[in-house]
């Protein structure tokens, strides 16, 4: 029986791997292990899911707080030990956080085959620490898992040799599917008093808009301009929620009226949100996907995405915070005329599967 070992460090990995040890069981020809690296310290923002989910992290690695080089310093001696003692036969990362990359690092300084899934996809921003962390790890990457066709027309562009890659879907996607009763009876809309819905779903917590005061400002203005027309629900990141108070920007916000605000909701409510809500306004890369296979207007609040299906074939819009074009594309959302898009190629909740059938072709 093959040793995997699958590493995640915050919440949107959780989201991306909680099927893999349930097919592996299935299979019955994989031993995974899960080690849950710490990054996420806050407890909303990690345990909450693994309980949702029932998936135990087989190893916590409990990192401390600190800067990123910190702890991907301690990731990478914690990973280390670790792999020394359950000699995995593989690694398997996901998306772009900087435990993915850390773990990436350990695994080809240890010699052990390593799986990215989600691989391949690119901002072309360079100022974004994802878009590097993807790039870096691609470039040590023994088995490529890509979750869109531009994932694969960049790695081919970037060299990667065609066989090495695997179009398997979106694992994200297959965790929607499977919890969709759980999700569709969450009781999150009569405990904030949204009726059936309707509302405006805001979700900000990128460092490039959240660590500028003047970024922060403009999400306020932004916040109170949508605020005029439709009820908005506001889950807060604690990055967010920390600068909106150093930048005096919280009263403003708490004082608008029709804005709910929270703190990070667990899986099963925030999934509720979006299927029932007008339209999101984020700069989540995981929720322009999800909007797109609820069909659910997205207006992303960056300049650029790493996923461009969501846009070509999806519901995802790009703005900035411009009132201007937020007004124009809430006027077409309001008359209907917005796009429908549709729901791109194997997301189809089986992505899982597909990713150990390519596994073993691979290996």
């Amino acid at each position: 029986m093959r040793k995997l070992m699958v590493v995640v460090g915050t919440r949107p990995n959780f989201i991306k791997v909680t099927r893999i040890k349930a097919v592996a069981a299935e299979r019955g020809d994989w031993q995974v292990r899960l080690v849950h690296t710490g990054q996420h310290f806050d407890e909303r923002m990690s345990t909450v899911f693994f309980d949702q989910f029932g998936l135990v992290p087989d190893h916590w690695l409990e990192i401390p707080k600190g800067s990123p080089n910190t702890q991907m310093a301690h990731i990478m001696l914690g990973l280390e030990e670790l792999i020394g003692k359950d000699r995995p036969d593989l690694m398997m990362v996901a998306g772009d956080v900087n435990s993915t990359l850390a773990a990436a690092l350990t695994a080809n300084k240890m010699g052990v085959p390593l799986a990215h899934l989600e691989s391949g996809l690119r901002s072309r921003d360079m100022g974004m620490p994802e878009e590097i962390n993807r790039i870096l790890t691609d470039r040590i990457t023994d088995i490529f898992l890509v979750t869109e066709r531009s994932g694969k027309e960049n790695l081919i562009r970037e060299g990667v040799a065609e066989e090495r890659i695997h179009f398997t879907g979106n694992t994200m996607i297959d965790t929607l599917v499977a919890f969709e009763d759980r999700i569709r009876t969450s009781p999150i809309l009569d405990e904030l008093g949204l009726g059936n819905g309707g509302h405006v779903l805001m979700t900000i917590h990128r460092p490039a808009t959240v660590d500028d005061k003047e970024q922060l400002h403009q999400l306020v203005r932004l916040v109170e301009e949508v605020a005029g027309k439709h009820p908005v629900v506001f889950p807060v990141h604690p990055r967010t929620m920390g600068n909106l108070e150093r930048f005096g920007l919280h009263d403003k916000l708490v004082s608008l009226k029709g804005v709910t605000l929270s703190g990070p909701m667990d899986y099963f409510a925030f999934q509720k949100l979006i299927a029932t809500c007008a339209f999101v306004i984020t700069d989540s890369g995981g929720i322009q996907e999800e909007t797109t296979y609820r069909q659910v207007p997205c207006l992303t609040v960056r300049p650029n995405t790493e996923r461009p299906i969501t846009i070509t074939e999806g519901t995802n819009e790009l703005i900035t915070f411009d009132l201007k074009a937020l007004r124009a594309a809430i006027a077409r959302i309001d008359l209907g005329t917005f796009k429908k898009g549709r729901i791109p190629h194997l997301w189809d909740g089986h992505a899982t599967e597909r990713v150990f059938e390519a596994l073993e072709r691979a290996l």
